[in-house]
C-alpha cells in the first residue's frame, strides 16, 4: 500500500508529508483547497506528463515521492519478480524479508524536464511508469466515463476473470501468426522483382558459360593475334637478323666461337682469362639458344588469314564481356561463379513459399485454437459476472437495475478452416485480420436496464453520469478479490450522487478497503465519516503567500470537519449531532 506521499514546491504545496492507512482513507477540504493536486501528484508519482507550472513559484524544482509497503506474501511477490526482470538493483540492499519497500521519486525542473527514481537510482519515464501501475490505480473525476469504452470493458471482464494469462498467451501465438504472414506478403509483393532478378542472372550466367572467359587463354590470344597481325613484317626482319647471326660471312655465332676458343687457349697460360673465357662459353651458349628459338619461332610464322579473323573474333567477345562487366578476364571468370551462386541462392535457397504457407497454417490453427479457449473463458464468466455486479449495484441504490455482458464476435471461422482443407494465407488474411484482433476473435458490450420492463441497452446509451460512477464502483467491488493494483484512488466518484445514496457508497468503498488500500477525494460526509483515516487539505495565506497544508483529523477536528460538510457550518447543533452519529 501508498504508506507516504511526500511533496515540496508542488504549485500550492510548499512542503507536505502525508501518512495513509490501510482500508478507506478520506481526503476532504474546500473546493479550490488542493485535494485534486494531491491527486496530480500521484499521477506524477506513476508517470503522467510534467509541466513546468506544477514548480511553485522561486523554487528551483518541485518533488513528489512515495513510499510503498507491500507484503512479501502476497501482490509483493509479484511486484519482487516483476523488478527481478526490469530493475534487479532496487532490491538490494533489503534488510526486511517479510515486506518489500519501493520509494518512487518524480521531480520536475523550472524548465519542464522531470527525472524518475525507485529506490533512489535513477529509471526512465517507462520504466517508471510500468511499475507504478502496478501499484496504484487512479480513477479521476470523469474516469468512469471509460467504462462506456469496448477496450475498457473487455479489459474489467479478463481482470474479472482471471484470464490476463490466458490472453497472453493468445497475443504470443498471433505474433507468431503475424510475422509469418508479414513474411508471405513480402515475398509474395517481391515475387516480380525476383523473378526479373532471376531471369537478368539466368541470362548473365548463360552469358558467361557460354563464353567460357579464362584469363591463360586471353593472354594467348593476344600473342597469338599480335603474330598473326605483323606475320610479312617479322619474317622479313627476323629473318634478316637469323641470317646475320649464323649464315653470313662473319656471323655472331662464328665470331663469337672463334673468339671462346682463342680465350680458352690463353687462360689455361693466363690465370686472369679464366673468367672471360668462361663468360664467353656461357654467351655463345646463350646465343646458340637463342638463334635456335628465333629459327623455330620463324618456322612457326605463317600468314593464316583465317586464324587471324577466328582469332579476332574470340578476343571481341571476350573484350566486349570485359567492357559490359567493368572488369578484366580474371574479373569475368569470378563473376561468372557469383551469378551461379546466387542464383543457385534465390531459386534453390531460403524458405519457399509452399513451406511458408504450411508454416502460417499452422500457426493459425494454434492461434485460433488458443482465441477459442479465450472466448470459452471469457463466455463462462457472464452469469457471474452478473450476479456479483447487480449484487454490488443493488448495494448502491440500484435495486432494480440488470446489469448482463454480451460477446460480440468479429466475423466466423472460415468453413474452409473448419474442415481442414488447404487456404491460401494471401486469400485468407484480409478476414483473418480482422477476425483475429489483438484482444481475441471477440469484444464485450456491457448491457445495463436500469428499470424493469426496459430493454437491456450499452452503457454509454443509458447509464448517467451518476450511474455510470455506481456502475464503476460495483464492478470495482466484483473484482476485489481478483490479483490488482493494491491501492486505488477515487478522485471524487461521487460526484453525481445524492446524499440519500452517500451511505451507499460509503459502504462499498469501506467494503473495497478490505481488499484493497483506497484513497478517496470526496465531498460527502457518509464517506468521510466511513474513512479508517481520515485527512484534511486546507488553503492559508501567510506572508502574503498561499500555501495548502494537510492534517490528519481525529476526534473533535474530525467531528467540526464532517457537520462543516453536512451543513456548511460546524457550529451547527444539528450538523455537530449528524456528524457523531455517522462516525459511530
Amino acid at each position: 500500500m501508498l504508506f507516504e506521499l511526500s511533496l515540496q514546491d508542488l504549485a500550492l504545496f510548499e512542503r507536505a508529508a502525508l501518512e495513509f492507512g490501510p482500508g478507506l482513507n478520506a481526503v476532504t477540504g474546500e473546493t479550490g483547497a488542493g485535494k485534486s493536486l494531491l491527486v496530480d501528484a500521484l499521477e506524477l508519482l506513476i508517470g503522467s506528463r510534467a509541466k513546468a507550472a506544477m514548480v511553485r513559484k522561486g523554487a528551483e524544482r518541485a518533488r513528489v515521492e512515495g513510499r510503498f509497503l507491500l507484503p512479501l506474501q502476497g501482490y509483493g511477490e509479484l511486484i519482487s519478480t516483476w523488478l527481478e526482470e526490469h530493475l534487479p538493483e532496487a532490491l538490494e540492499d533489503r534488510d526486511d524479508r517479510d515486506e518489500l519497500e519501493l520509494i518512487l521519486t518524480r521531480t520536475i525542473g523550472r524548465d519542464g524536464r522531470s527525472r524518475a527514481h525507485v529506490n533512489h537510482r535513477p529509471v526512465t519515464q517507462k520504466l517508471l511508469r510500468g511499475l507504478a501501475s502496478q501499484l496504484v490505480e487512479i480513477h479521476g473525476q470523469n474516469d468512469h466515463q471509460r467504462l462506456f469504452e469496448p477496450t475498457e470493458q473487455l479489459r474489467l471482464v479478463d481482470l474479472f476473470g482471471g484470464l490476463f494469462d490466458t490472453l497472453a498467451g493468445y497475443r504470443e501465438r498471433r505474433l507468431k501468426w503475424l510475422k509469418l504472414t508479414d513474411r508471405l506478403q513480402a515475398l509474395e509483393s517481391q515475387e516480380s522483382e525476383r523473378l526479373q532478378r532471376i531471369d537478368l542472372i539466368r541470362f548473365q550466367a548463360s552469358e558467361l558459360a557460354e563464353a567460357n572467359p579464362s584469363a591463360a587463354e586471353a593472354e594467348t590470344l593476344r600473342s597469338e593475334r599480335s603474330v598473326l597481325r605483323h606475320a610479312s613484317e617479322l619474317g622479313s626482319e627476323l629473318g634478316a637478323l637469323l641470317h646475320q647471326l649464323t649464315e653470313s660471312d662473319d656471323a655472331a655465332l662464328d665470331v663469337v666461337g672463334r673468339a671462346e676458343r682463342s680465350l680458352d687457349e690463353w687462360a689455361g697460360r693466363i690465370s686472369d682469362l679464366a673468367e672471360p673465357a668462361s663468360q664467353m662459353r656461357e654467351a655463345g651458349l646463350l646465343l646458340d639458344e637463342a638463334t635456335r628459338g628465333l629459327s623455330v619461332f620463324l618456322d612457326g610464322v605463317d600468314a593464316d588469314p583465317a586464324r587471324l579473323e577466328a582469332t579476332e573474333v574470340r578476343l571481341g567477345i571476350l573484350e566486349r564481356l570485359e567492357r559490359k562487366y567493368g572488369t578484366d578476364v580474371a574479373g569475368l571468370e569470378a563473376r561468372r561463379r557469383e551469378l551461379e551462386a546466387e542464383l543457385e541462392g534465390i531459386e534453390g535457397g531460403g524458405t519457399t513459399r509452399e513451406a511458408l504457407v504450411l508454416e502460417i497454417q499452422k500457426a493459425r490453427q494454434s492461434m485460433a485454437e488458443s482465441a477459442k479457449r479465450l472466448s470459452q473463458a471469457r463466455g463462462k464468466l457472464a452469469k457471474k459476472l452478473k450476479k456479483e455486479v447487480e449484487s454490488g449495484l443493488k448495494d448502491l441504490g440500484l435495486e432494480r437495475a440488470e446489469f448482463s455482458m454480451a460477446l460480440q464476435h468479429h466475423g466466423t471461422e472460415s468453413s474452409l478452416a473448419e474442415n481442414g482443407a488447404q487456404i491460401d494465407p494471401t486469400d485468407q488474411l484480409a478476414h483473418d485480420r480482422l477476425r483475429f484482433q489483438a484482444s481475441g476473435t471477440e469484444s464485450v458490450e456491457l448491457l445495463l436496464s436500469a428499470n424493469p420492463g426496459e430493454d437491456a441497452q450499452p452503457l454509454r446509451a443509458v447509464a448517467s453520469g451518476g450511474e455510470a460512477a455506481r456502475i464503476l464502483l460495483a464492478l470495482r467491488g466484483a473484482l476485489a478479490v481478483r490479483r490488482s493494483t493494491p491501492t486505488l484512488i477515487f478522485d471524487e466518484v461521487d460526484a453525481g450522487v445524492g446524499g440519500r445514496l452517500g451511505p451507499k457508497v460509503a459502504k462499498h468503498l469501506e467494503v473495497l478497503g478490505h481488499h484493497h488500500q483506497v484513497l478517496c477525494v470526496t465531498h460527502l460526509p457518509a464517506i468521510a465519516a466511513r474513512a479508517t483515516r481520515h485527512l484534511q487539505v486546507k488553503k492559508e495565506v501567510e506572508d502574503g503567500r498561499t500555501r495548502t497544508k494537510t492534517s490528519l483529523l481525529m476526534g473533535e477536528p474530525r467531528v467540526a470537519e464532517i457537520a462543516d460538510m453536512i451543513a456548511g457550518g460546524a457550529a451547527e447543533p444539528t450538523a455537530l449531532a449528524e456528524a457523531e452519529r455517522l462516525l459511530k
